[in-house]
């Protein structure tokens, strides 16, 4: 070794001394590698992790202590003095000092804007009562102009203790909402995404009256008076338009908003369960911009014509650091469960007579699903009933028989596939159509589902994960968000537990795997766009997309993984988010 070089390592060494014993390691390990580098060993790395436990969830290689990264992508992976030599002057190294990696999170389902729309109005999540709300929005009137419209999101009528004063069908009545309000337009969304409520204001403001007809897909709840009660479920909503349109939203802030939520929750990757036409411009601006720190896969959901219009112009081959894909086209079958909207083979349990919403014409969803083949994308199709479930699963078998293509290579999507009848479970296998479910839907419906379905047919067919998994079919997890917290880990306790809390569980029999459900959100969420070679598992050549836990994910007790922390966000071998670390 040149006596330069040999004292430019002992100066180092030197150095260091005084420094604490994890950092002085650190650093001589870097002395002592950018030696051996310069000696023609191997090329340094950007990043280097060791120390912890990887877990690769990759066949070939399953677990590891160390991993290294340059320009992106995984350069080695293996024991900590296998991948000493990558360490060289430039190198970050990161002690994970017991901690576990995973490969990035890949959210399965959700709505990137959504989440930043719903932290632009008020959080009506968890409350406890409809009273609660409306002092909510009685504050907000407080502080707005009049006229001003006053926008939240995230009520559900089965998370309040009592029932409101005045109900229509356990819906609450718009008067006490209406009369802290009288001067401003307001319009609070369902939980669920899928049911409005709009006070006096808003109705007069958008010429609702009694005598507005129900639109096809939806409902407007009246009372016995005929009058409106403020409850618009499914397409109904879309009457409040001339009041929702003053609110003009700023897709780019969205963006970055929804940005920051999905790394610090360990996202990488983001699959958007529909942006429009108009939207994924914006995204694209962005992206060429290099402004996305997320990966995001877009199914486009728009009219069809905008679709037919767009389309051509929208996909493209991702080109070198590109963060947004254009891979699929989204179409809603039916509504929600929590709203009466699923479309069910028989009827609600709660609700005698009613079998909920087709809330998107079927024959529209076929010519989606024509230009879904026309242009190379995957068809993804909201359905939570069973009915839904079943209707879709019988339009992808006609559009593949009518256009000659094999639907398994297509990896067709249904989107939430909450309640499937015994005999449409096989079908997903049979015919390579992917179950993009959400774990935790499952754990904060579990309360409520046996009222709307009964004990028995809940049991049968809500959330039949093991099922499905059993059946060979392939399961993408995820959040919903902003209809459920964006936390994959939360995703992850509702899978492996399917615990409601207080010792309640939902169907225990349906729970998946530890490692199914890690699978779920790395390496099968990342098939499900046809990214498996690029994403989903920690192998020399793949991504450097890494999730850095407090704990692992596959060994610590059921009661403990609600606690892990995601401490580090790598994406494309950068530290985009990085926690408080404990000493």
């Amino acid at each position: 070794m040149p006596l330069a070089r040999s004292m430019t390592g002992l100066y180092k060494m030197r150095f260091i001394t005084a420094l604490p014993m994890k950092r002085t390691t650190i650093l001589l390990l870097s002395a002592f590698a950018a030696t051996l580098a310069a000696d023609g060993g191997a090329e340094p790395a950007d990043l280097v992790l060791t120390g912890g436990t990887i877990l690769t969830m990759d066949d070939d290689r399953p677990e590891a202590e160390a991993l290294a990264a340059r320009g992106g992508r995984v350069t080695a992976i293996g024991g900590a003095r296998e991948i000493r030599k990558h360490i060289g002057p430039g190198t970050r190294v990161i002690d994970l000092d017991g901690l576990t990696a995973v490969p990035g999170f890949i959210e399965g389902h959700g709505h990137f804007t959504g989440i930043g729309n719903a932290k632009l109005q008020l959080n009506l999540l968890n409350r406890r009562s409809w009273e609660e709300i409306v002092a909510l929005v009685a504050k907000a009137v407080e502080g707005a102009e009049p006229g001003e419209l006053i926008r939240g999101r995230g009520w559900h009528q089965d998370d309040w203790d009592e029932p409101p004063e005045f109900v229509v069908g356990g819906l609450p009545v718009h008067h006490g909402l209406s009369a802290v309000s009288p001067d401003n337009p307001v319009v609070l969304t369902h939980a669920s995404g899928h049911m409005t409520f709009a006070n006096q204001r808003a109705m007069e403001m958008s010429g609702i009256t009694a005598e507005t007809p129900d639109p096809r897909g939806g409902e407007i709840v009246r009372g016995p008076d005929g009058n409106p009660t403020g409850a618009f479920r499914q397409r109904a909503g879309g009457l409040l338009g001339p009041v929702t349109r003053l609110w003009r939203p700023d897709i780019g802030e969205m963006a970055k908003l929804a940005s920051r939520e999905a790394l610090a929750k360990g996202v990488t990757t983001f699959q958007d369960a529909g942006s429009s036409i108009a939207a994924i411009g914006v995204l694209r601006e962005m992206d060429n911009r290099g402004e996305l720190p997320v990966r995001l896969w877009v199914m486009a959901r728009d009219s069809n014509a905008r679709l037919a219009e767009s389309l051509g112009g929208l996909v493209r081959e991702n080109r070198d650091g590109s963060f947004l894909t254009v891979g699929g086209i989204k179409k809603a079958m039916d509504g929600a469960m929590g709203t009466h909207g699923a479309w069910l083979l028989e009827p609600y349990a709660d609700r005698p007579g009613h079998t909920g919403f087709n809330t998107t014409p079927v024959e529209d969803i076929e010519e989606a699903a024509r230009l879904a083949v026309r242009h190379h994308l995957q068809l993804g199709v909201h359905a939570i009933g069973d009915r839904a479930n079943r209707e879709t699963l019988d339009l992808y078998e006609r559009i593949w028989a009518e256009t000659g293509i094999d639907g398994r290579e297509r990896r067709w999507r249904i989107e939430h596939a909450q309640t499937i009848h015994p005999d449409d479970v096989p079908r997903f296998a049979r015919l390579g159509v992917i179950a993009s479910m959400q774990g935790v839907h499952a754990t904060s419906d579990g309360p409520w589902v046996p009222n709307r379905l009964g004990a028995e047919r809940a049991r049968e067919r809500a959330y039949v994960w093991r099922a499905l998994l059993d059946s060979g079919a392939i399961i993408v997890n995820g959040t919903d968000a902003p209809v459920e917290d964006l936390d994959p880990v939360a995703s992850f306790h509702a899978s492996v537990t399917r615990d409601m809390g207080a010792g309640r569980l939902f169907s225990p029999e349906q729970r998946m795997t530890r490692e199914e459900a890690l699978r779920s959100y790395t390496r099968d969420a990342a098939r499900a766009i046809f990214r498996e070679e690029e994403l989903g598992t920690l192998a020399p050549g793949k991504f450097a997309d890494i999730t850095v836990l407090s704990h692992n994910l596959l060994t610590v007790p059921d009661e403990v993984i609600s606690e892990i922390n995601v401490v580090y966000t790598i994406v494309n071998g950068k530290v985009r988010h990085e926690a408080e670390r404990g000493r």
